[in-house]
């Protein structure tokens, strides 16, 4: 049976969900490691040196795959989902 809406494709969404679970990832690797994982991300994020965070599991590189005002949007807009 032929569909008879379009379909819409939100990229931004996407963009989002892979960006929160690389996040997640990552926030676990830096934990396993016994690092603070709010302090190292926000070191990362503030300065920009990936040296904040862990190679292990691919931390460092995952991070820094992603761009980091979209992890910033996002946290802000967690915030303010949770007030």
């Amino acid at each position: 049976m032929p569909q008879e809406q379009t379909s819409l494709f939100d990229i931004h969404e996407v963009d989002t969900e892979l960006t929160r679970k690389t996040l997640k990832e990552v926030y676990s690797s830096l934990e396993e490691r016994g690092y603070n994982p709010t302090n190292q991300i926000v070191g990362y994020l503030i300065s920009g040196d990936p040296g904040y965070i862990s190679n292990y599991k691919e931390a460092r590189k995952k991070i820094q795959d992603l761009d980091r005002a979209k992890i910033v949007e996002i946290l802000l807009t967690e915030f303010q989902k949770s007030k």
